[in-house]
């Protein structure tokens, strides 16, 4: 495990795009935190690094966004989904297997059918030490 430690959202987008240099197609990254943790800024930083036209917003009722750049991106939000099966997720698996990167916020929420290999990426808030002070503790796959 390694642990950042961002100020804000610009340094979340820096640390993004450290990490960002090591993914790659069919890579799945679950990104976990409470709201306002920094998941969105970090997806920003990603699509930032690959040259990614569009700007990023979260797809809380889209579910997935797509972004293309050098590499093609999809932003999954699943924070409306609880605990669901296999077969309710299988849609899911056109990205998982695909052509892209899954960024996928609130993975923690679909954790059973994540793919084996999923890269989990964990922020946390540390009021003590500001408002916008945060943790980013990247696990190992």
């Amino acid at each position: 495990m390694k642990v950042y430690d961002s100020c804000g959202e610009c340094e979340t987008r820096q640390i993004a795009k450290e990490i960002a240099k090591e993914l790659k197609t069919g890579d799945v990254v679950a990104l976990v935190g409470d709201l306002g943790s920094g998941k969105t800024a970090f997806v920003k930083g990603v699509a930032e690094f690959f040259e990614c036209s569009e700007p990023v917003s979260s797809p809380t009722f889209a579910l997935v966004n797509r972004y293309d750049g050098r590499e093609i991106l999809y932003h999954f939000d699943v924070y409306r989904l609880e605990n669901p099966t296999l077969e309710e997720c299988d849609w899911m698996d056109d990205y998982l297997f695909g052509d892209g990167i899954c960024l996928i916020e609130w993975a923690d929420n679909i954790k059973d059918v994540l793919p084996k290999g999923t890269i989990r990426i964990a922020f946390s808030k540390c009021p003590q030490n500001g408002e916008d002070y945060r943790k980013i503790a990247v696990f190992d796959r």
